[in-house]
C-alpha cells in the first residue's frame, strides 16, 4: 500500500492521528528541521489527504511543544534542543531504574522472550555498524521494558521522553565507539530481568541512562569546541 492510500483508506477518527504520528517521527528523527514551516498544501498532498487532518495534527504538535503557530508564518518547527535533550536524560535517569525493578518484578515469559529477541537483533545490527536499525531496537527494548513495568503511568511518560531523544542517541552510538558498551549494559539489563533481581535491574537501567548521558553531554561539549 502507498503512503497516499495508507492515509487516505483511514477512518477520518483515526485519519488526524496517523498524520500526528507520520509529522512527528519525521520531526523527532531530523527529516523535518528545526526552523522549517510547516504548509498544509504540501503535506497534504504528499499524504494524499485533505488540509483538515494536517490542521487538526498541527494543533496536536503544538500542545506537544514540538512546532510554533504564528500568523505571519505558520507552523515553524521547533523540534527538540540540547536543552531539551538534557532535561529528558535527567528525568529518565530518576525514574528509569524504577521502570526496571517494576519490570523484573511482573515481566512474563512471553514478554521476557520478546525482549531477548530484540536484544539479539541488536547485537546482530550493531555487529553491522546499521546505527539506525540499532537506534530503533534500541526504542523497542525500552519501550518492552516499560510495559513490563505494569503501569500506564510510567510507560507513557517513559516512552514520549525516549522518543523525543532519537536523534541524540543515534549520535550517540557513534560517538567515541559508544555502541559495544550500549550492548554490555544491555545484556546487563536483560541478565538481571531474567533472574527476576529488582535490585539489579534497578541498577542497571539506571547505569545505563547515566552513562548514555554522560556519553551525549561529552559529544555536545567536544562539539561546541570545534564550532
Amino acid at each position: 500500500m502507498t503512503k497516499e492510500s495508507e492515509f487516505s483508506s483511514s477512518h477520518d477518527s483515526s485519519l488526524r492521528n496517523k498524520v500526528f504520528r507520520y509529522i512527528k517521527s519525521h520531526i523527532i528523527s531530523g527529516a523535518y528541521h528545526p526552523g522549517e514551516t510547516l504548509l498544509e498544501s504540501k503535506l497534504a498532498e504528499e499524504l494524499g489527504v485533505s488540509r483538515t487532518p494536517i490542521r487538526e495534527a498541527i494543533r496536536l504538535l503544538e500542545l506537544e511543544g514540538l512546532v510554533e503557530v504564528t500568523t505571519k508564518k505558520g507552523a515553524v518547527i521547533l523540534g527538540i534542543s540540547q536543552k531539551d535533550v538534557q532535561d529528558i536524560y535527567a528525568i529518565r535517569q530518576l525514574v528509569e531504574g524504577l521502570a526496571g525493578r517494576w519490570a523484573a518484578e511482573r515481566i512474563s515469559d512471553s514478554e521476557f522472550k520478546d525482549l531477548q529477541k530484540t536484544f539479539e537483533l541488536m547485537e546482530f545490527y550493531g555487529q553491522k555498524q546499521d546505527l539506525e536499525e540499532v537506534a530503533e531496537l534500541d526504542n523497542k527494548f525500552h519501550q518492552a521494558i516499560y510495559e513490563a513495568s505494569g503501569s500506564r503511568i510510567l510507560y507513557l511518560t517513559l516512552r514520549n521522553l525516549h522518543e523525543y531523544a532519537q536523534i541524540a542517541r543515534i549520535r550517540s552510538l557513534a560517538f567515541q565507539n559508544r555502541l559495544p558498551q550500549t550492548l554490555t549494559e544491555h545484556r546487563a539489563i536483560l541478565d538481571a530481568l531474567r533472574a527476576k533481581d529488582a535490585d539489579a535491574a534497578e541498577k542497571a537501567l539506571s547505569e545505563h541512562v547515566h552513562n548514555v548521558h554522560q556519553n551525549i553531554l561529552c559529544q555536545q561539549t567536544r562539539s561546541s569546541e570545534t564550532e
